[in-house]
C-alpha cells in the first residue's frame, strides 16, 4: 500500500477510513497498561482474536514502523503523514498493534551501522514482531559506568566465546535474542575493545534469573553468559567499535523512555482516573487541580519538544546529548503522572489487594524511571556540561 500518493488530506482521509475498517473494537480502548500490550517475538502468546489480527492487519499496511522505508516493510510515511496517523490512531483510541526494543532502539542502529544483508534479515522480523529483544548493556559494577563493561567475547575463528554477566535486563527471560556489549580487546581503554554483538537467547550457556521488584513484578532480570558461542556473523558494525553503536543506541532509548511521561506507556489515561476520584464533593480539590494542570502543561510542552526533535531528526540532525534532556523530562513527568493518580484515590489506591491494586505497583515501578536508561544524575550531569557548558 502506497500511503505517500496523494496530498496529505487526501491521506488523512484515506487513513482514517482504513483504521475504522481494519482497527478491532477492542483494540480502541486506549489501554497502553502492561497486560495491554503487544510484545510479540517467538513465544508471544496473543492475549486475544483482535489482538492477533490488529497486528497483521498493521504489519500489511506497514504502520506498525511507519517512517521506516518500505524496502524492509515499513510505511514509508515522512513526518507530516506520520504525525496524521498518530491524531487519527489518536481519535479512536487505538492501542499501538505493537511494542518492541527492535523497533525503538535497535532497528536505528541497523539503520545506520547495519549492512544491506543485515537489515533485510533483521529488520522485517522486526516489523513483523516475529523476535523479541532484550538489551544487554549494564552489568554488576558498572551500572552508570557504560564503559566498564568485563563481559568479553574470545575470538576462536569463526565464533566468539562470550562469557560474564548482564544486570537489569529488561524481559530478558521472555526475550528471543539479546543485543548485547562485550569487550573483544581487554588491552584497550575503557571505551574501546567493546563490540555490540547479536546473540540468540536458546544458545547453549544463556540463562536468566528475574529480580523481583518493590512493585511485585519481575520485569528486569540477571542474565548469564557460560561460554556461549556466538557466529562472527552475529557482529554489528566493526569489531572494537561498538561503543558507536552504543552511544548511537542510548538516545533512542532515552527518547523511548521520556515518552512514558506523557502517559504512552503503562496505564490508564490521567483525566480518566481523576474523573472517577472519589472527593466528598464529587471533584478534585482545588490544590490537586492546580497539579494537573501543571502536569497537563508539561506534558504538552514535552509533547512538542519531541515532535521537534523528531522533525530535526528527519532533516539529518539527532538529537545527540540532548536525548538526556528528554529522558530526565520524561521520567520526572512519568512520575509526577502517577503521584497524581495516587492523589486522586487518597489511602484505598494503597491496597495493592483492592480495586485500585494495579494502579498502586504501576506508582511503585515508577521509582526505577530513574534508573533505567541513565540515572537521572548522569542525565543532569550529561545536560550541565554537554548543553550548558558548565565547568566540571
Amino acid at each position: 500500500m502506497d500511503w505517500m500518493q496523494g496530498s496529505e488530506d487526501d491521506f488523512r482521509d484515506r487513513i482514517r477510513l482504513w483504521l475504522d475498517e481494519n482497527c478491532p473494537q477492542e483494540m480502541r480502548d486506549g489501554d497502553t497498561g502492561e497486560a495491554a500490550i503487544c510484545w510479540g517475538g517467538r513465544n508471544w502468546s496473543f492475549q486475544s482474536q483482535a489482538q492477533k489480527q490488529w497486528l497483521q492487519n498493521a504489519v500489511l499496511a506497514g504502520i506498525t514502523t511507519p517512517t521506516w522505508p518500505k524496502a524492509y516493510g515499513g510505511g514509508g510515511l515522512d513526518r507530516a503523514r506520520e504525525k496524521i496517523l498518530a491524531e487519527e490512531m489518536g481519535r479512536i483510541q487505538a492501542r499501538p498493534p505493537l511494542q518492541s526494543f527492535g523497533i525503538w532502539m535497535l532497528a536505528p542502529a541497523f539503520l545506520k551501522f547495519g549492512t544491506e544483508g543485515e537489515k533485510k534479515m533483521y529488520l522485517p522480523a522486526i516489523i513483523k514482531g516475529n523476535i523479541r529483544w532484550c538489551q544487554g548493556y549494564s552489568e554488576p559494577g558498572a551500572g552508570s559506568d557504560l564503559a566498564g563493561w568485563q563481559t568479553k567475547a574470545e575470538d576462536h575463528g569463526d565464533h566468539y566465546v562470550v562469557t560474564g554477566q548482564k544486570i537489569w535486563t529488561s524481559y530478558a527471560d521472555k526475550a528471543d535474542w539479546i543485543f548485547a556489549l562485550v569487550r573483544t580487546d581487554r588491552s584497550a581503554p575503557k571505551q574501546k575493545g567493546i563490540s555490540f554483538l547479536l546473540i540468540d537467547m536458546k544458545s547453549a550457556g544463556v540463562s536468566t534469573k528475574p529480580i523481583k521488584l518493590i512493585s511485585g513484578a519481575s520485569v528486569f532480570c540477571e542474565t548469564f553468559f557460560d561460554e556461549v558461542k556466538v557466529p562472527k556473523e552475529n557482529l554489528l558494525g566493526t569489531e572494537n567499535r561498538g561503543w558507536d553503536i552504543a552511544k548511537y543506541l542510548l538516545t533512542h532509548e532515552r527518547q523511548m523512555i521520556s515518552a512514558g511521561g506523557q502517559g504512552l506507556f503503562g496505564g490508564r489515561a490521567l483525566g480518566a482516573v481523576l474523573a472517577e476520584s472519589d472527593t466528598e464533593d464529587g471533584g478534585l480539590d482545588s490544590s490537586l487541580r492546580s497539579a494537573v494542570m501543571d502536569y497537563e502543561i508539561d506534558a504538552l510542552s514535552i509533547g512538542l519538544t519531541l515532535e521537534r526533535y523528531k522533525d530535526q531528526s528527519e532533516a539529518g540532525q539527532g538529537a545527540g546529548d540532548a536525548s538526556a534532556m528528554l529522558k530526565y523530562m520524561g521520567t520526572e513527568l512519568n512520575k509526577k503522572r502517577y503521584e497524581l493518580m495516587m492523589s486522586a484515590r487518597g489511602t484505598e489506591a494503597l491496597d495493592t489487594d483492592g480495586a485500585h491494586g494495579p494502579m498502586a505497583l504501576d506508582w511503585l515501578r515508577t521509582k526505577a524511571n530513574s534508573i533505567e536508561g541513565g540515572t537521572s544524575e548522569i542525565m543532569l550531569n550529561i545536560i550541565s556540561r554537554r548543553i550548558l557548558g558548565l565547568p566540571g
